[in-house]
């Protein structure tokens, strides 16, 4: 998914290429996803670009939009595959067009299309929205262009590790953090907590700060918590300021070596020798240097961890089992593992329970005496 970076790419671009212009015809298919879920229509976004001036183009996070001369203005999300494209330009980030047939590149409009727009330039500059697993969204937004952050959806959102330097400080991060009780890869990945970090880039900064994802996020000290915005900013602001361009990132990021999990021919450690792992913390898949991000205080107990495959020397080596073998085995000894504790558990029980019951036979059988000085049976005391 489209994160921080990636958006500020798109922005950049839609800036050079877009920004100041008029739109002489707009089209828009009628997507129920993309347009309709969030109540409106691909007729009315055609409409409201058609004939307008293109003021600005910002971004919020993963939320982008470009203001019109008059409202509505566009407010959009890329979801998972989002994408604008700029007729004989290059616009996307690496990974993007990794996932491209060379037969793709010079098609228009492009694949997956959902609006495309035509300026009244000499030549026109031509761009397309695409999306093809449509998660995406294209919204309308009826207020004065500067007012745009005001309203739904971006009011709704956290700080900008970026745009919004005057609003996303140690203190609020510090605050947010000891006023939650999740791990604090959740934490991050709450875009109402901070908008514009997502997987990678929540990894990134965990990964330079040293820190656990799985740890909650008001279990850490104050000194931890000025690390980790230190960090944040310093994985931001890099990221953005190459424009999301991967092959630009420094050969020491996580980035570089993380998108190998199940690829036998991938690197599984950093160039310093470091292992990589990985755990599911939030329902997402977080990729860490267990040898560098310790736990130093309490962590979550319900995350799925793929345990960590050690050297020779180590206590654990590599099997060279087969895949399915491997993951049944894995399977059997949860099993097993939960089996005996559940008849130790119950041996236990057993256990207290025979001797709870000696105990109350022996007191009931006890004969006791009464005010009369005869004997009668424990039974009938009561």
């Amino acid at each position: 998914m489209p994160e921080i970076a990636e958006i500020a790419r798109a922005v950049h671009f839609l800036r050079l290429h877009l920004v100041g212009k008029r739109i002489a015809s707009a089209e828009a298919i009628d997507d129920a996803n993309v347009f309709g879920k969030v109540g409106t229509t691909g007729a009315a976004v055609a409409a409201a670009l058609q004939g307008k001036k293109v003021v600005s183009s910002g971004s919020q996070g993963k939320y982008f939009w470009i203001t019109l001369d008059k409202p509505p203005h566009l407010v959009m999300h890329f979801g998972m595959t989002g994408w604008m494209h700029i007729r004989n330009d290059k616009t996307a980030y690496t990974n993007y067009y990794k996932k491209m047939e060379d037969s793709e590149y010079t098609v228009w409009p492009p694949k997956f299309w959902k609006f495309k727009l035509t300026t009244e330039d000499n030549p026109a500059v031509e761009v397309a929205f695409t999306d093809a697993r449509r998660f995406g969204r294209v919204r309308l937004v009826d207020c004065p262009g500067e007012d745009i952050r005001k309203h739904t959806p971006l009011v709704e959102n956290g700080p900008d590790p970026v745009v919004d330097k005057d609003r996303f400080t140690e203190e609020y991060l510090r605050g947010k953090m000891k006023s939650r009780h999740v791990p604090v890869k959740a934490l991050l990945l709450d875009q109402a907590m901070i908008s514009g970090i997502g997987n990678w880039v929540a990894d990134e900064t965990l990964f330079h700060a040293k820190m656990h994802p799985e740890q909650y996020c008001d279990d850490f000290s104050d000194a931890e918590i000025k690390t980790l915005y230190e960090n944040i900013c310093y994985v931001c602001d890099l990221a953005v300021d190459k424009l999301g361009d991967s092959d630009e990132f420094p050969d020491h990021w996580l980035f570089k070596y993380r998108w190998g999990k199940g690829d036998k021919n991938s690197p599984s450690t950093l160039p310093n020798g470091e292992k990589l792992a990985f755990i599911t913390v939030g329902g997402r898949t977080s990729c860490y240097a267990p040898g560098v991000q310790k736990k130093t205080g309490r962590v979550s107990g319900n995350a799925k961890t793929e345990p960590l495959v050690k050297e020779e020397s180590g206590d654990e080596k590599a099997q060279p089992a087969k895949k399915a073998g491997k993951s049944a085995a894995k399977a059997v000894k949860a099993v097993k593992t939960e089996v005996k504790e559940a008849a130790t558990a119950k041996s236990k029980r057993s256990n207290s329970a025979a001797s709870e019951t000696s105990k109350s036979k022996k007191a009931k059988l006890e004969p006791t005496s009464d005010d009369t000085g005869r004997r009668r049976s424990g039974r009938l005391r009561k």
